[in-house]
Protein backbone atom coordinates (compact mmCIF):
# COMPACT_ATOMS: atom_id res chain seq x y z
CA UNK A 1 0.00 0.00 0.00
CA UNK A 2 1.59 3.54 -1.30
CA UNK A 3 0.86 6.36 1.65
CA UNK A 4 1.79 9.89 1.40
CA UNK A 5 2.17 12.35 4.03
CA UNK A 6 0.35 15.12 2.86
CA UNK A 7 0.29 17.32 6.11
CA UNK A 8 0.24 17.39 9.81
CA UNK A 9 -3.48 17.76 10.11
CA UNK A 10 -4.09 15.23 8.39
CA UNK A 11 -5.09 11.41 10.62
CA UNK A 12 -4.30 8.54 7.99
CA UNK A 13 -5.58 5.22 8.61
CA UNK A 14 -3.75 2.30 7.40
CA UNK A 15 -5.38 -0.98 8.32
CA UNK A 16 -4.55 -4.77 6.70
CA UNK A 17 -7.27 -5.66 3.92
CA UNK A 18 -9.78 -8.02 5.60
CA UNK A 19 -10.00 -11.59 5.38
CA UNK A 20 -10.79 -12.55 1.74
CA UNK A 21 -13.70 -14.57 3.73
CA UNK A 22 -15.21 -11.53 5.22
CA UNK A 23 -16.68 -9.58 1.98
CA UNK A 24 -16.96 -12.79 -0.70
CA UNK A 25 -16.56 -12.26 -4.07
CA UNK A 26 -14.88 -13.39 -7.05
CA UNK A 27 -15.70 -17.03 -9.28
CA UNK A 28 -16.95 -20.24 -6.81
CA UNK A 29 -16.84 -23.38 -9.02
CA UNK A 30 -19.05 -22.36 -11.83
CA UNK A 31 -20.23 -19.61 -10.26
CA UNK A 32 -20.11 -16.64 -7.69
CA UNK A 33 -21.58 -15.00 -5.34
CA UNK A 34 -22.66 -11.57 -5.75
CA UNK A 35 -21.17 -9.63 -2.50
CA UNK A 36 -23.82 -8.40 -0.28
CA UNK A 37 -25.07 -4.57 0.45
CA UNK A 38 -22.37 -3.24 3.14
CA UNK A 39 -23.66 -3.89 6.48
CA UNK A 40 -24.75 -0.51 7.82
CA UNK A 41 -23.82 -1.11 11.54
CA UNK A 42 -20.75 -0.08 13.14
CA UNK A 43 -18.89 -3.13 12.90
CA UNK A 44 -17.76 -5.27 10.16
CA UNK A 45 -19.29 -8.94 10.17
CA UNK A 46 -18.78 -11.80 7.53
CA UNK A 47 -21.75 -11.94 4.85
CA UNK A 48 -22.62 -15.68 6.39
CA UNK A 49 -23.01 -13.85 10.11
CA UNK A 50 -25.07 -11.29 8.68
CA UNK A 51 -27.21 -13.62 6.53
CA UNK A 52 -28.00 -15.65 9.63
CA UNK A 53 -29.30 -12.12 11.23
CA UNK A 54 -31.64 -11.81 8.59
CA UNK A 55 -30.03 -8.69 7.08
CA UNK A 56 -29.33 -9.55 3.83
CA UNK A 57 -29.66 -12.47 1.45
CA UNK A 58 -26.90 -13.79 -0.72
CA UNK A 59 -27.65 -13.84 -4.51
CA UNK A 60 -25.29 -16.60 -6.23
CA UNK A 61 -25.11 -15.49 -10.16
CA UNK A 62 -24.17 -18.05 -12.69
CA UNK A 63 -22.94 -19.07 -15.96
CA UNK A 64 -23.91 -22.27 -17.64
CA UNK A 65 -24.32 -23.41 -20.69
CA UNK A 66 -27.79 -24.98 -21.30
CA UNK A 67 -30.59 -25.46 -23.12
CA UNK A 68 -33.91 -23.83 -21.10
CA UNK A 69 -35.66 -26.97 -20.99
CA UNK A 70 -32.44 -28.84 -19.86
CA UNK A 71 -32.13 -26.21 -16.87
CA UNK A 72 -33.42 -27.43 -13.10
CA UNK A 73 -34.88 -24.66 -11.34
CA UNK A 74 -37.86 -23.68 -9.07
CA UNK A 75 -38.05 -20.76 -11.96
CA UNK A 76 -37.20 -20.99 -15.48
CA UNK A 77 -37.53 -17.50 -17.46
CA UNK A 78 -37.50 -16.52 -21.27
CA UNK A 79 -37.43 -13.49 -22.89
CA UNK A 80 -39.46 -13.09 -25.77
CA UNK A 81 -39.86 -10.08 -28.35
CA UNK A 82 -42.79 -8.82 -29.96
CA UNK A 83 -42.23 -10.94 -32.54
CA UNK A 84 -40.16 -13.95 -30.73
CA UNK A 85 -41.25 -17.74 -30.49
CA UNK A 86 -40.28 -19.95 -27.67
CA UNK A 87 -37.86 -22.53 -28.05
CA UNK A 88 -39.44 -25.58 -29.81
CA UNK A 89 -39.36 -27.48 -26.30
CA UNK A 90 -41.58 -24.67 -24.42
CA UNK A 91 -43.57 -23.89 -27.34
CA UNK A 92 -46.88 -26.07 -25.68
CA UNK A 93 -46.27 -24.84 -22.35
CA UNK A 94 -46.38 -20.95 -23.85
CA UNK A 95 -48.89 -21.32 -26.31
CA UNK A 96 -51.88 -20.93 -24.48
CA UNK A 97 -50.48 -17.69 -23.37
CA UNK A 98 -49.14 -16.69 -26.86
CA UNK A 99 -52.45 -17.48 -28.61
CA UNK A 100 -55.01 -16.20 -26.00
CA UNK A 101 -53.59 -12.61 -26.53
CA UNK A 102 -51.86 -12.75 -22.44
CA UNK A 103 -48.77 -12.27 -23.59
CA UNK A 104 -47.47 -10.27 -26.74
CA UNK A 105 -43.80 -9.89 -25.74
CA UNK A 106 -44.26 -6.00 -24.72
CA UNK A 107 -41.14 -4.58 -22.56
CA UNK A 108 -42.08 -5.61 -19.01
CA UNK A 109 -44.70 -7.67 -19.61
CA UNK A 110 -44.53 -11.04 -18.05
CA UNK A 111 -46.94 -14.52 -18.19
CA UNK A 112 -46.17 -17.23 -15.14
CA UNK A 113 -47.17 -20.86 -16.66
CA UNK A 114 -46.83 -24.36 -15.14
CA UNK A 115 -45.10 -27.15 -16.92
CA UNK A 116 -46.34 -29.56 -15.15
CA UNK A 117 -44.17 -32.55 -16.46
CA UNK A 118 -43.05 -31.28 -19.48
CA UNK A 119 -39.62 -29.72 -18.50
CA UNK A 120 -37.34 -30.44 -14.85
CA UNK A 121 -38.58 -26.61 -14.05
CA UNK A 122 -41.97 -26.12 -12.59
CA UNK A 123 -42.69 -22.88 -13.84
CA UNK A 124 -41.65 -20.73 -16.65
CA UNK A 125 -42.15 -17.04 -16.66
CA UNK A 126 -42.26 -15.28 -19.80
CA UNK A 127 -40.66 -11.65 -20.03
CA UNK A 128 -41.54 -9.22 -22.77
CA UNK A 129 -38.14 -7.95 -24.00
CA UNK A 130 -40.30 -5.43 -26.55
CA UNK A 131 -38.99 -4.54 -30.12
CA UNK A 132 -36.09 -6.28 -31.33
CA UNK A 133 -34.50 -3.35 -33.28
CA UNK A 134 -34.68 -1.49 -29.79
CA UNK A 135 -33.42 -3.94 -27.67
CA UNK A 136 -30.48 -2.79 -25.28
CA UNK A 137 -28.29 -3.63 -22.27
CA UNK A 138 -30.52 -1.49 -20.26
CA UNK A 139 -33.72 -3.27 -21.44
CA UNK A 140 -32.08 -6.82 -20.00
CA UNK A 141 -31.44 -5.72 -16.87
CA UNK A 142 -34.53 -4.54 -16.41
CA UNK A 143 -35.81 -7.68 -17.80
CA UNK A 144 -33.50 -9.72 -15.30
CA UNK A 145 -34.68 -7.36 -12.72
CA UNK A 146 -38.24 -8.11 -12.83
CA UNK A 147 -37.33 -12.12 -13.05
CA UNK A 148 -35.50 -11.66 -9.64
CA UNK A 149 -38.86 -9.86 -8.00
CA UNK A 150 -41.12 -12.44 -9.46
CA UNK A 151 -39.10 -14.93 -8.08
CA UNK A 152 -39.04 -13.38 -4.64
CA UNK A 153 -43.24 -13.14 -5.49
CA UNK A 154 -43.25 -16.33 -5.52
CA UNK A 155 -40.46 -17.83 -3.02
CA UNK A 156 -38.54 -19.20 -5.77
CA UNK A 157 -35.39 -20.44 -4.21
CA UNK A 158 -33.56 -20.86 -7.89
CA UNK A 159 -34.07 -18.57 -11.31
CA UNK A 160 -32.63 -19.74 -14.43
CA UNK A 161 -32.64 -16.99 -17.38
CA UNK A 162 -32.00 -18.02 -20.70
CA UNK A 163 -29.92 -14.97 -21.70
CA UNK A 164 -31.07 -13.08 -25.01
CA UNK A 165 -28.86 -12.13 -27.46
CA UNK A 166 -28.46 -8.95 -28.49
CA UNK A 167 -27.44 -7.03 -31.82
CA UNK A 168 -23.58 -6.33 -31.54
CA UNK A 169 -23.18 -6.63 -27.46
CA UNK A 170 -20.84 -9.61 -27.04
CA UNK A 171 -21.64 -12.31 -24.22
CA UNK A 172 -20.03 -10.56 -21.72
CA UNK A 173 -21.32 -7.29 -21.95
CA UNK A 174 -25.39 -9.14 -22.11
CA UNK A 175 -24.55 -11.30 -19.03
CA UNK A 176 -23.35 -8.04 -16.83
CA UNK A 177 -26.23 -6.43 -17.97
CA UNK A 178 -28.44 -9.20 -16.61
CA UNK A 179 -26.03 -9.56 -13.61
CA UNK A 180 -26.54 -6.25 -12.89
CA UNK A 181 -30.11 -6.32 -12.64
CA UNK A 182 -30.48 -9.48 -11.17
CA UNK A 183 -28.98 -8.35 -8.02
CA UNK A 184 -30.45 -4.97 -7.74
CA UNK A 185 -34.01 -5.91 -8.72
CA UNK A 186 -33.68 -7.60 -5.27
CA UNK A 187 -32.54 -4.44 -3.37
CA UNK A 188 -34.66 -3.53 -0.47
CA UNK A 189 -33.85 -1.53 2.70
CA UNK A 190 -35.91 -2.14 5.48
CA UNK A 191 -33.67 -2.36 8.62
CA UNK A 192 -35.81 0.22 10.77
CA UNK A 193 -38.98 -2.20 10.10
CA UNK A 194 -39.73 -4.40 13.09
CA UNK A 195 -40.24 -8.06 12.01
CA UNK A 196 -38.72 -7.28 8.72
CA UNK A 197 -35.06 -7.70 8.86
CA UNK A 198 -34.31 -8.46 5.27
CA UNK A 199 -32.56 -5.76 2.56
CA UNK A 200 -33.21 -8.54 -0.15
CA UNK A 201 -34.66 -11.46 0.13
CA UNK A 202 -36.01 -13.78 -3.30
CA UNK A 203 -33.51 -16.39 -5.10
CA UNK A 204 -30.74 -18.05 -3.45
CA UNK A 205 -29.10 -18.88 -7.06
CA UNK A 206 -29.72 -16.75 -10.41
CA UNK A 207 -28.08 -18.86 -13.26
CA UNK A 208 -27.74 -17.12 -16.74
CA UNK A 209 -27.99 -19.85 -19.88
CA UNK A 210 -26.15 -19.31 -22.40
CA UNK A 211 -26.25 -21.24 -26.09
CA UNK A 212 -23.36 -20.07 -27.86
CA UNK A 213 -20.22 -21.91 -28.04
CA UNK A 214 -16.91 -20.23 -26.92
CA UNK A 215 -18.60 -17.57 -24.98
CA UNK A 216 -18.09 -19.08 -21.70
CA UNK A 217 -15.79 -17.21 -20.23
CA UNK A 218 -16.82 -14.05 -21.81
CA UNK A 219 -19.81 -14.56 -19.92
CA UNK A 220 -18.95 -15.36 -16.53
CA UNK A 221 -16.48 -12.95 -16.46
CA UNK A 222 -18.88 -10.60 -17.51
CA UNK A 223 -21.67 -11.21 -14.94
CA UNK A 224 -19.01 -11.19 -12.65
CA UNK A 225 -18.28 -7.71 -13.14
CA UNK A 226 -22.49 -6.56 -12.90
CA UNK A 227 -22.21 -8.37 -9.45
CA UNK A 228 -19.55 -7.01 -8.21
CA UNK A 229 -20.81 -3.07 -9.57
CA UNK A 230 -24.15 -4.07 -8.58
CA UNK A 231 -23.09 -4.63 -4.80
CA UNK A 232 -20.97 -0.66 -4.76
CA UNK A 233 -24.69 0.51 -6.03
CA UNK A 234 -26.02 -1.35 -3.53
CA UNK A 235 -23.90 0.15 -0.78
CA UNK A 236 -24.52 3.72 -2.24
CA UNK A 237 -28.12 2.84 -1.87
CA UNK A 238 -27.64 1.94 1.77
CA UNK A 239 -25.58 4.79 2.79
CA UNK A 240 -28.13 7.09 1.23
CA UNK A 241 -31.43 5.51 2.29
CA UNK A 242 -29.49 6.04 6.31
CA UNK A 243 -31.27 8.70 8.37
CA UNK A 244 -29.40 11.56 9.11
CA UNK A 245 -29.29 10.61 12.79
CA UNK A 246 -26.97 7.76 11.79
CA UNK A 247 -25.40 8.46 8.55
CA UNK A 248 -23.59 11.52 9.74
CA UNK A 249 -20.03 12.25 8.47
CA UNK A 250 -18.15 10.74 11.21
CA UNK A 251 -20.35 7.73 10.26
CA UNK A 252 -19.06 8.23 6.41
CA UNK A 253 -15.41 8.02 7.14
CA UNK A 254 -15.88 5.04 9.58
CA UNK A 255 -17.78 3.44 6.02
CA UNK A 256 -14.55 4.91 3.93
CA UNK A 257 -12.22 3.20 6.35
CA UNK A 258 -13.46 0.17 6.48
CA UNK A 259 -13.45 -0.11 2.52
CA UNK A 260 -9.96 0.56 2.30
CA UNK A 261 -9.16 -1.42 5.04
CA UNK A 262 -10.91 -4.09 2.82
CA UNK A 263 -8.95 -3.19 -0.59
CA UNK A 264 -5.85 -2.07 1.11
CA UNK A 265 -6.61 1.45 0.01
CA UNK A 266 -5.13 4.46 2.04
CA UNK A 267 -7.67 6.26 3.66
CA UNK A 268 -7.20 9.92 4.75
CA UNK A 269 -9.89 11.71 7.03
CA UNK A 270 -9.31 14.95 8.40
CA UNK A 271 -11.34 16.20 11.48
CA UNK A 272 -12.87 19.73 12.02
CA UNK A 273 -9.53 20.91 13.05
CA UNK A 274 -7.77 19.34 10.37
CA UNK A 275 -10.13 20.78 7.85
CA UNK A 276 -9.41 24.37 9.40
CA UNK A 277 -5.41 23.44 9.54
CA UNK A 278 -5.53 22.38 5.72
CA UNK A 279 -7.43 25.91 4.42
CA UNK A 280 -10.56 24.27 3.08
CA UNK A 281 -12.99 27.23 4.32
CA UNK A 282 -16.13 25.75 2.16
CA UNK A 283 -16.70 22.94 4.49
CA UNK A 284 -14.94 24.46 7.62
CA UNK A 285 -17.55 27.52 7.36
CA UNK A 286 -20.72 24.91 6.43
CA UNK A 287 -19.99 22.55 8.84
CA UNK A 288 -19.37 25.01 11.70
CA UNK A 289 -22.83 25.07 13.38
CA UNK A 290 -23.40 21.25 13.41
CA UNK A 291 -22.32 19.31 16.64
CA UNK A 292 -21.57 16.50 14.32
CA UNK A 293 -18.70 17.73 13.44
CA UNK A 294 -17.80 17.77 9.00
CA UNK A 295 -15.28 15.08 7.85
CA UNK A 296 -13.07 15.53 4.94
CA UNK A 297 -12.73 11.90 3.33
CA UNK A 298 -10.03 10.69 0.96
CA UNK A 299 -9.28 6.89 -0.47
CA UNK A 300 -6.74 6.12 -2.81
CA UNK A 301 -6.33 2.86 -5.22
CA UNK A 302 -2.85 2.44 -6.42
CA UNK A 303 -3.00 0.28 -9.13
CA UNK A 304 -2.14 1.86 -12.26
CA UNK A 305 1.91 2.00 -11.89
CA UNK A 306 2.21 5.66 -10.85
CA UNK A 307 0.18 7.31 -13.54
CA UNK A 308 -1.21 10.53 -13.15
CA UNK A 309 -5.09 9.48 -10.76
CA UNK A 310 -8.28 10.18 -12.12
CA UNK A 311 -10.00 12.00 -8.96
CA UNK A 312 -13.80 11.48 -8.08
CA UNK A 313 -15.67 13.54 -5.86
CA UNK A 314 -18.64 13.10 -4.05
CA UNK A 315 -20.65 16.07 -2.28
CA UNK A 316 -22.22 14.45 1.12
CA UNK A 317 -24.42 17.55 2.97
CA UNK A 318 -25.62 14.54 5.50
CA UNK A 319 -28.65 16.38 6.01
CA UNK A 320 -29.12 19.82 4.54
CA UNK A 321 -31.46 21.97 6.08
CA UNK A 322 -31.06 25.11 4.27
CA UNK A 323 -29.00 26.55 7.21
CA UNK A 324 -30.26 30.39 8.04
CA UNK A 325 -31.87 30.21 4.74
CA UNK A 326 -33.45 27.35 5.78
CA UNK A 327 -35.83 25.03 4.03
CA UNK A 328 -39.91 24.59 4.01
CA UNK A 329 -40.51 22.06 5.72
CA UNK A 330 -42.78 20.25 3.30
CA UNK A 331 -40.06 17.90 2.00
CA UNK A 332 -37.26 17.88 3.96
CA UNK A 333 -36.83 14.95 5.20
CA UNK A 334 -35.95 14.03 1.87
CA UNK A 335 -32.97 15.89 2.67
CA UNK A 336 -31.08 13.28 4.09
CA UNK A 337 -30.52 12.24 0.55
CA UNK A 338 -28.23 15.36 0.40
CA UNK A 339 -25.28 13.38 0.20
CA UNK A 340 -26.14 11.17 -2.52
CA UNK A 341 -22.81 12.21 -4.45
CA UNK A 342 -20.47 11.24 -1.94
CA UNK A 343 -22.52 7.77 -1.36
CA UNK A 344 -22.45 7.33 -4.70
CA UNK A 345 -18.44 8.05 -4.76
CA UNK A 346 -17.69 5.29 -1.71
CA UNK A 347 -20.04 2.68 -3.51
CA UNK A 348 -17.96 3.57 -7.03
CA UNK A 349 -14.82 3.00 -4.95
CA UNK A 350 -15.99 -0.14 -2.49
CA UNK A 351 -16.48 -1.86 -6.77
CA UNK A 352 -13.33 -0.64 -7.91
CA UNK A 353 -11.63 -2.23 -5.14
CA UNK A 354 -13.65 -5.57 -5.66
CA UNK A 355 -12.63 -5.41 -9.46
CA UNK A 356 -9.27 -4.31 -8.25
CA UNK A 357 -8.89 -1.95 -11.16
CA UNK A 358 -5.44 -1.56 -12.93
CA UNK A 359 -5.27 2.24 -12.69
CA UNK A 360 -4.94 4.93 -10.08
CA UNK A 361 -8.07 6.68 -8.82
CA UNK A 362 -8.29 8.75 -5.24
CA UNK A 363 -11.90 9.48 -4.70
CA UNK A 364 -12.80 12.77 -2.27
CA UNK A 365 -15.96 13.12 -0.41
CA UNK A 366 -16.04 16.46 1.67
CA UNK A 367 -18.71 15.48 4.16
CA UNK A 368 -20.99 17.91 6.60
CA UNK A 369 -24.30 18.94 7.75
CA UNK A 370 -25.75 22.17 6.78
CA UNK A 371 -27.95 23.44 10.12
CA UNK A 372 -28.89 26.69 11.43
CA UNK A 373 -27.26 27.95 14.72
CA UNK A 374 -25.27 30.40 17.05
CA UNK A 375 -22.43 30.09 14.89
CA UNK A 376 -23.95 29.40 11.32
CA UNK A 377 -22.38 31.24 8.81
CA UNK A 378 -25.32 33.91 7.11
CA UNK A 379 -25.60 35.70 3.74
CA UNK A 380 -23.81 38.29 3.11
CA UNK A 381 -20.42 36.65 4.68
CA UNK A 382 -17.30 36.65 2.74
CA UNK A 383 -15.17 33.58 2.12
CA UNK A 384 -11.33 33.12 0.95
CA UNK A 385 -11.61 29.42 -0.57
CA UNK A 386 -8.10 27.89 -0.55
CA UNK A 387 -7.43 28.65 -4.41
CA UNK A 388 -7.62 32.37 -3.06
CA UNK A 389 -10.70 33.64 -4.37
CA UNK A 390 -13.44 35.21 -2.58
CA UNK A 391 -17.08 34.04 -2.34
CA UNK A 392 -19.66 36.61 -1.43
CA UNK A 393 -22.94 34.21 0.35
CA UNK A 394 -25.68 34.92 -0.75
CA UNK A 395 -27.87 32.05 0.41
CA UNK A 396 -26.53 29.35 2.59
CA UNK A 397 -28.63 26.55 1.06
CA UNK A 398 -25.81 27.16 -1.90
CA UNK A 399 -23.42 25.29 0.37
CA UNK A 400 -22.84 22.36 -2.07
CA UNK A 401 -20.91 23.95 -4.46
CA UNK A 402 -18.76 25.36 -1.89
CA UNK A 403 -17.61 22.00 -0.48
CA UNK A 404 -17.20 20.65 -3.74
CA UNK A 405 -15.05 24.13 -4.57
CA UNK A 406 -13.19 22.96 -1.58
CA UNK A 407 -12.54 19.43 -3.13
CA UNK A 408 -12.10 20.52 -6.56
CA UNK A 409 -8.70 22.91 -5.05
CA UNK A 410 -7.66 19.68 -2.74
CA UNK A 411 -7.79 17.95 -6.19
CA UNK A 412 -4.49 19.55 -7.67
CA UNK A 413 -2.05 17.97 -5.41
CA UNK A 414 -2.75 15.12 -7.71
CA UNK A 415 -2.27 16.45 -10.94
CA UNK A 416 -5.34 14.60 -12.13
CA UNK A 417 -5.69 13.55 -15.35
CA UNK A 418 -9.46 13.97 -14.52
CA UNK A 419 -11.17 14.86 -12.30
CA UNK A 420 -15.58 14.07 -11.87
CA UNK A 421 -17.52 15.12 -9.60
CA UNK A 422 -20.85 14.40 -8.51
CA UNK A 423 -23.89 16.19 -6.53
CA UNK A 424 -27.28 16.62 -5.87
CA UNK A 425 -26.68 20.65 -6.47
CA UNK A 426 -29.59 22.21 -7.85
CA UNK A 427 -33.80 22.16 -7.93
CA UNK A 428 -33.23 23.89 -11.56
CA UNK A 429 -31.74 20.80 -12.53
CA UNK A 430 -34.78 18.95 -11.72
CA UNK A 431 -37.04 21.14 -13.53
CA UNK A 432 -34.46 21.01 -17.03
CA UNK A 433 -34.46 17.32 -16.65
CA UNK A 434 -36.49 15.76 -14.01
CA UNK A 435 -35.65 12.37 -12.78
CA UNK A 436 -34.25 10.73 -15.99
CA UNK A 437 -30.60 11.91 -16.64
CA UNK A 438 -28.23 13.61 -14.73
CA UNK A 439 -27.06 17.33 -15.62
CA UNK A 440 -23.84 16.82 -17.13
CA UNK A 441 -21.35 20.26 -17.80
CA UNK A 442 -17.44 21.02 -17.52
CA UNK A 443 -14.86 22.01 -18.85
CA UNK A 444 -12.99 19.26 -21.61
CA UNK A 445 -15.52 18.32 -24.43
CA UNK A 446 -13.56 14.83 -24.74
CA UNK A 447 -14.71 14.02 -21.03
CA UNK A 448 -17.75 15.23 -21.17
CA UNK A 449 -18.52 12.81 -24.23
CA UNK A 450 -16.59 9.98 -22.23
CA UNK A 451 -18.79 10.80 -19.23
CA UNK A 452 -21.84 10.73 -20.99
CA UNK A 453 -20.86 7.09 -23.07
CA UNK A 454 -20.52 5.57 -19.37
CA UNK A 455 -24.23 6.51 -18.48
CA UNK A 456 -25.86 5.38 -22.18
CA UNK A 457 -23.94 1.93 -21.27
CA UNK A 458 -25.13 1.87 -17.41
CA UNK A 459 -28.54 3.38 -17.89
CA UNK A 460 -27.50 6.27 -15.44
CA UNK A 461 -27.88 8.94 -18.52
CA UNK A 462 -26.51 11.97 -18.14
CA UNK A 463 -27.02 15.04 -21.02
CA UNK A 464 -24.75 17.94 -21.67
CA UNK A 465 -25.40 21.43 -20.36
CA UNK A 466 -23.82 24.50 -21.34
CA UNK A 467 -20.99 26.36 -19.43
CA UNK A 468 -21.67 29.61 -21.41
CA UNK A 469 -19.05 32.59 -20.34
CA UNK A 470 -22.85 34.67 -19.45
CA UNK A 471 -23.28 32.23 -17.35
CA UNK A 472 -19.91 32.58 -15.01
CA UNK A 473 -20.70 36.41 -15.60
CA UNK A 474 -24.05 35.59 -13.46
CA UNK A 475 -21.66 34.28 -10.27
CA UNK A 476 -19.36 37.72 -10.43
CA UNK A 477 -19.64 39.00 -6.95
CA UNK A 478 -20.29 42.47 -6.08
CA UNK A 479 -18.19 42.68 -2.82
CA UNK A 480 -16.12 39.40 -3.94
CA UNK A 481 -14.99 37.97 -6.77
CA UNK A 482 -17.46 35.50 -7.19
CA UNK A 483 -21.23 34.87 -5.52
CA UNK A 484 -22.31 31.45 -4.37
CA UNK A 485 -26.05 32.06 -6.20
CA UNK A 486 -26.41 33.22 -9.77
CA UNK A 487 -30.13 33.46 -9.24
CA UNK A 488 -33.22 31.71 -10.76
CA UNK A 489 -32.64 31.98 -14.45
CA UNK A 490 -29.77 29.08 -15.35
CA UNK A 491 -29.34 27.71 -11.98
CA UNK A 492 -28.09 24.47 -12.87
CA UNK A 493 -25.42 26.60 -15.03
CA UNK A 494 -24.61 28.84 -12.94
CA UNK A 495 -23.69 26.38 -9.88
CA UNK A 496 -21.61 24.87 -13.20
CA UNK A 497 -19.72 27.85 -14.11
CA UNK A 498 -18.97 28.53 -10.01
CA UNK A 499 -17.20 24.79 -9.65
CA UNK A 500 -15.34 25.28 -12.51
CA UNK A 501 -13.73 28.71 -11.57
CA UNK A 502 -11.97 26.03 -9.50
CA UNK A 503 -11.60 23.65 -11.84
CA UNK A 504 -7.67 23.79 -13.00
CA UNK A 505 -7.89 20.43 -14.95
CA UNK A 506 -9.81 18.05 -17.33
CA UNK A 507 -13.37 17.96 -15.22
CA UNK A 508 -16.73 16.99 -15.42
CA UNK A 509 -19.60 17.74 -12.75
CA UNK A 510 -22.70 15.52 -12.94
CA UNK A 511 -25.64 17.31 -11.07
CA UNK A 512 -27.86 14.35 -9.91
CA UNK A 513 -30.53 16.26 -8.08
CA UNK A 514 -33.12 14.48 -10.00
CA UNK A 515 -31.49 10.82 -10.14
CA UNK A 516 -29.92 10.22 -7.06
CA UNK A 517 -33.12 8.73 -5.45
CA UNK A 518 -37.23 9.39 -6.57
CA UNK A 519 -40.69 8.60 -5.29
CA UNK A 520 -40.81 5.85 -7.16
CA UNK A 521 -38.27 3.88 -9.00
CA UNK A 522 -38.09 1.57 -12.16
CA UNK A 523 -37.28 -2.50 -11.98
CA UNK A 524 -34.28 -2.29 -10.49
CA UNK A 525 -34.47 0.52 -8.06
CA UNK A 526 -37.01 1.61 -5.48
CA UNK A 527 -38.44 4.89 -3.56
CA UNK A 528 -35.24 6.60 -2.39
CA UNK A 529 -31.61 6.08 -3.22
CA UNK A 530 -31.05 4.81 -6.46
CA UNK A 531 -27.35 4.64 -6.02
CA UNK A 532 -27.06 6.89 -9.37
CA UNK A 533 -24.15 7.47 -10.51
CA UNK A 534 -22.12 4.49 -8.67
CA UNK A 535 -22.43 2.48 -11.97
CA UNK A 536 -21.76 5.22 -14.43
CA UNK A 537 -18.61 6.07 -12.32
CA UNK A 538 -17.21 2.26 -12.36
CA UNK A 539 -17.71 2.17 -16.13
CA UNK A 540 -16.25 5.10 -16.86
CA UNK A 541 -13.29 4.07 -14.72
CA UNK A 542 -13.21 0.96 -16.42
CA UNK A 543 -13.34 2.37 -19.68
CA UNK A 544 -9.64 4.30 -17.95
CA UNK A 545 -8.29 1.29 -17.23
CA UNK A 546 -8.11 -0.41 -20.79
Amino acid sequence: MISWTLGAAMRRSRRSPMDASSFRVGMITDSFKAPLPYNPGRHRASSEALSRRGWFRLVRIGVKKLAPEEARADLLAIGLHTDGQPPEALAATAEPALSGGDFAGKSGQTALLYTGDTITSPRLLLVGLGERSSFSPEKLRRAAATISRRARTLEAGSVAFSLPELADVDAGTAARAAAEGASLGLYRFGRYKTGDKSSGGGPEDFDLLIGGSGVEETASRGAEIGAKVASGAALARDLANEPSNTATPEYLAERAEEIGARYGMAVTVLDRAGIKEEGLTGLSTVGRSSSNEPRFIVLEHRKGGGDKPVVIVGKAVTFDSGGISIKPTAGMDDMKFDMGGGAAVLGAMEAVGALDLPLDVVAIVPATENLPGGDAFKPGDVLTMPNGKTVEILTTDAEGRLILADALCYARRYEPAAVVDCATLTGACVVALGAHASGLMGNDEDLIAEVQAAGDTTGERAWPLPLFDEYTEQIKGDTADLKNSGGRGGGALTAGAFLKEFAEFPWAHLDIAGTAYGKKGNAYTTKGATGTPARLLVEFLIGRSA
